[in-house]
């Protein structure tokens, strides 16, 4: 079929795309590389489709569909956007992706090399043609080209090559390609999906997530906008999830296992209300969390698999938990981030905790018992605070104890209870010995950024104290603000806040931060402290888990990248992603920013930025197969260069 008949055949609604295929994901790169291909007329492929009544057929986008039979696109998306985006000039109506990897397409008369417009480079060459200005004009269009080239004495002489030239463009409308048809009654979504797995092996496979989304957008079309309303709602109240996670929270609530294929055979009504339940539970549960632990956004949010668990908890208990119960499911949340329950196999260890929630003796200390199993003790040792940047897993258990305890401001001698204190923008990270103070001392970093040597403080309060040491300011603060260091675990030796005893500090420090937290998890178990009582203790790691975040700066520049990527309509990366071993969650490092499945997710490699890290946490993530950037400008090149494919040297 030629491809000008496929494209009508988009606009009429004989061709679309089906509801479970991805968004669009090629680069400019790809795009100028598909139009070279077909310039040369050298073979780009063929096309896999699905015939299937339009009736029954579930496709993306708003457009209608044609009575009777419709192909919907298996394999070749990505060309047929690109080709559709270039010669209409606007993207087809199923489309969904970065607009700017087709815009603006050029061809050049003399070279015949295709680029995309660059200001600089072509606006005094008369030889660069829109390529979309030509295929909207077309063959009856080739005569203002020729005026235009005509006007120029240099080019008069070879108007008639580069008119061959311009229709040997235009004639790419009529270059065949061949279609291949899967049809058939017994060729179910489910058949489909597995044909377009193997056709994208090398590519952009569907997830288990995809094909259970698909299935339900196949009877409820307007699922997928709706879950992603909701994902953006709590996007503003600072929490970050994603689809899949929403997916396996519903999944829990319906049919109380995690695996994605016992919504298969759930019906549009099962699936609107298990959302629905699913929702509610959620916030429910993030409201717990929050106004219970004080853990209030994202970066202090860890453990978020542990939801989908409390969510089927929740409905079980129709939403409602005595104080007791509530307390007891936020121990057992809290103990699951900790110790990493959530950061080898997720989904085994979510089947595993429904279990221990279903049937006559499911309870919430079978899922306590089962924990502690896994684990060992879950009382907290000392040894257990030798963490350091602010991506350690205890980072948000010293929020945590901050925002739930009766931690005090030092400048203010206010507490810093979530209830009087909005988001962590109103907190900042405070160094008790200063950073400066410390590299001076001849400290290594992970000394300097030991978690022991963290509080959060007000932003006026931190620039106050600025870089002195705590002998010259600590004393100031306690007679303006009796006990207000105490509140915030601060070792009462004064020979303790001499710069030359800072290693005794930091393990003075260790042993209070570990008396709050037991303290705190006793208070959430109201009497029930065998909890903390039994196991194999747990050993902390012979040595700290290396990289993360060690700065407000060094957070802030990596905010500042997630914006400039979501600007350019591309996914944000994780803050501090915890790199840990699959089967046993044991943590092998903290990466500072990362893309565990690529930018463009499954056709470009994982990515990390590792800004003022070691060679070693370097090679820690190399092996892992992260492709790394140790600064801003090289990972924005990068970018640019290989997933918007910009010209950034223009």
């Amino acid at each position: 079929m030629k491809i000008s008949t496929i494209l009508d055949h988009i606009d009429n609604g004989h061709m679309a795309l089906p509801e479970f295929q991805r968004g669009y994901v090629w680069n400019r790169d790809q795009v100028r590389g598909l139009f070279h291909s077909l310039y040369l007329r050298h073979p780009v492929g063929g096309l896999l489709v699905w015939a299937t009544e339009s009736q029954s057929a579930d496709h993306r986008g708003d457009n209608t569909l044609a009575p009777g039979v419709v192909k919907l696109l298996l394999d070749g998306q990505q060309r047929m956007t690109s080709l559709y985006g270039v010669v209409r000039g606007r993207p087809p109506k199923f489309f969904d992706g970065h607009a700017q990897a087709f815009t603006s397409l050029r061809f050049h008369l003399e070279t015949e090399a295709f680029a995309f417009f660059q200001p600089v480079k072509m606006k005094d060459d008369a030889l660069w043609i829109d390529v979309t200005e030509l295929m909207k004009a077309g063959t009856a269009g080739l005569g203002a080209f020729v005026t235009l080239l005509s006007a120029d004495p240099e080019q008069v002489a070879k108007v008639g090559e580069y008119v061959a030239r311009l229709s040997r463009l235009l004639g790419i409308l009529e270059i065949e390609l061949h279609i291949e048809e899967v049809t058939g009654k017994d060729k179910t979504l489910d058949v489909v999906v597995d044909i377009f797995n193997r056709v994208n092996s090398g590519g952009t496979k569907l997830s288990k997530g995809d094909l259970a989304l698909a299935k339900i957008c196949a009877d409820w079309p307007e699922a997928r906008d709706r879950m992603k309303a909701k994902l953006r709602e709590w996007k503003d109240a600072d929490y970050w999830f994603n689809l899949d996670w929403l997916l396996r929270s519903v999944n829990t609530v319906i049919t109380g296992e995690a695996r994605f294929l016992y919504l298969h055979d759930k019906s549009t009504e099962e699936i609107q209300d298990g959302l629905k339940r699913a929702c509610n539970h959620i916030d429910s549960t993030l409201n717990m969390i929050s106004g219970r632990l004080g853990l209030d956004h994202d970066r202090v949010f860890f453990g978020r698999f542990a939801v989908p668990v409390i969510v089927r908890f929740l409905d079980q208990h129709s939403g409602t938990l005595d104080e007791k119960d509530r307390d007891k499911l936020l121990f057992w949340f809290v103990q699951a981030g900790m110790w990493g329950r959530f950061s080898g196999s997720t989904e085994s260890y979510i089947d595993q905790d429904l279990a221990a929630l279903e049937g006559e003796e499911g309870s919430l200390d079978k899922l306590l018992g089962q924990l502690r199993l896994w684990h060992g003790s879950l009382r907290v040792e000392p040894g257990q605070f030798s963490g350091w940047s602010l991506g350690a897993r205890f980072y948000p258990v010293l929020y945590l104890l901050t925002r739930m305890g009766k931690a005090r401001d030092w400048g203010t001698g206010l507490p810093l209870k979530s209830s009087l204190l909005g988001k962590m923008s109103r907190l900042e990270v405070h160094h008790i010995f200063p950073k400066a103070q410390l590299y001076k001392n001849n400290r290594q970093r992970a000394e300097v950024n030991a978690l022991p040597n963290f509080c959060f403080l007000t932003k006026d309060t931190n620039l106050g104290i600025s870089d002195r040491l705590p002998e010259e300011y600590f004393p100031e603060v306690e007679e303006a603000h009796p006990g207000a260091l105490a509140s915030q675990w601060i070792p009462m030796d004064r020979k303790l806040w001499k710069i030359g005893n800072y290693p005794e500090f930091l393990n003075a420090r260790k042993i209070l931060l570990a008396d709050e937290m037991n303290c705190r998890m006793k208070e959430l178990l109201h009497g029930e402290h065998h909890w903390l009582e039994g196991g194999e203790p747990a050993l902390p790691a012979a040595m700290p888990v290396l990289g993360g975040i060690t700065s407000e700066e060094e957070e802030k520049a990596l905010l500042a990248i997630n914006k400039w990527v979501e600007k350019n309509d591309l996914p944000q990366g994780e803050l501090s992603f915890d790199l840990a071993d699959t089967e046993t969650g044991e943590q092998k490092a903290v990466l500072d920013l990362a893309w565990p499945h690529g930018i463009q997710e499954e056709l470009s490699q994982p990515v990390a930025v590792l800004l003022n890290e070691t060679a070693e946490i370097i090679a820690i993530a190399n092996q892992a197969g992260f492709r790394c950037f140790m600064s801003v400008e090289d990972f924005k090149r990068y970018v640019e260069s290989e997933i918007l494919v910009l010209d950034i040297g223009t």
